[in-house]
């Protein structure tokens, strides 16, 4: 299971916008908490760059999502603009258009856009540096407009939906690239039986092997010619097969 960064935007010191009182870093702070829980209880592996009003720069907090290992960053902000008003809806910001990241944004802003939000689309902004910085595929969700009246009603009103949207556009799109990875590199072990310059010599253990019962085949590698016997997804199997093998008399060692 892939392990998500949470990061709730600014912080501390640094309020973010700011509207009739009410503060950016602490509406992201609420959000990132109900998402994280929401991975979380979904049995994914959560790290978050604050869980308390504290201040940290864009680039700490990639550094530190970075030195957890996580597979993902999210960052949740939110909007605004000159007017009060002015403007509505969500948008996701990407480093580049491409890849998980992409397939994230934009599942995250047609998830939003049926609880109710104006989808402004996905922006690319490589001068961001929690998107430049990150090691990991990341995205900044800007969730509606704080000094829009329509978004603030729906952020609070629906706020259980905002957070298990997210979450599950999070989960659906990271799993499914996580399960087509896992397809991709999916490991066979194998019994070695030995490794010869001259193919020939190769063919005649191959053929032994063969008429032992053994399912034995030849690898080219390097100007070696590899006998190796079997393909076992689960390792298990193949230190049976070694074992039976060297009780036979063949020198063995188990690779993939």
């Amino acid at each position: 299971m892939a392990k998500i960064a949470i990061d709730a935007g600014h912080g501390g010191a640094d309020p973010g916008a700011v509207y009739q009182g009410r503060q950016e870093k602490d509406d992201n702070l609420k959000l990132a908490l109900a998402v994280g829980e929401r991975l979380q209880n979904a049995g994914t592996d959560v790290f978050y760059t604050r869980t308390e009003d504290i201040y940290q720069t864009p680039y700490q907090k990639a550094m530190a999502a970075n030195e957890s290992g996580a597979d993902f960053l999210v960052s949740l902000h939110r909007n605004s603009s000159e007017y009060p008003n002015q403007y509505t809806g969500v948008e996701t910001l990407v480093y580049d258009n491409k890849g998980e990241k992409a397939e994230v944004a934009e599942a995250i802003n047609s998830g939003l856009e049926n609880i109710g939000f104006r989808n402004n689309g996905v922006k690319i902004r490589p001068g961001l540096v929690i998107l430049r910085r990150s090691r990991m595929p990341a995205v900044l969700v800007e969730t509606g407009f704080i000094n829009s009246e329509e978004d603030n009603r729906l952020f609070d009103e629906e706020f259980d939906r905002i957070a298990d949207s997210i979450a599950d556009s999070i989960l659906q799109t990271v799993a499914k690239n996580e399960d087509a990875v896992q397809e991709r590199e999916e490991v066979y072990y194998r019994v070695q039986t030995g490794a010869f310059r001259n193919r020939e010599n190769a063919l005649r253990q191959q053929e032994k092997l063969s008429a032992e019962g053994y399912p034995a085949f030849l690898v080219e590698n390097n100007g070696y010619y590899l006998v190796q016997v079997g393909a076992f997804r689960k390792l298990e199997n193949a230190v049976r097969m070694e074992a039976a093998l060297r009780e036979n008399g063949y020198q063995t060692y188990i690779t993939t």
